[in-house]
């Protein structure tokens, strides 16, 4: 019976390592793609700035 739940143990502590690894890589996507999105927005931002610019004059 001790064996069992040793084995289950870690079993669930490699799952868990796992998990956490998973979920710190994704977080480092996240802040990644929030980056580029800023990125692209600024640069949205100023060619309609420059088009508009453009229209007036």
């Amino acid at each position: 019976m001790r064996e069992q739940l040793q084995r289950r143990l870690e079993e669930l502590k490699a799952e868990l390592e796992a998990g956490q690894k998973m979920l710190n890589d994704l977080d480092a996507k996240r802040e990644n793609l929030r980056q580029t999105l800023l990125r692209i927005s600024g640069a949205v931002q100023i060619l309609e700035e420059e088009l508009a610019k453009d229209a007036e004059g």
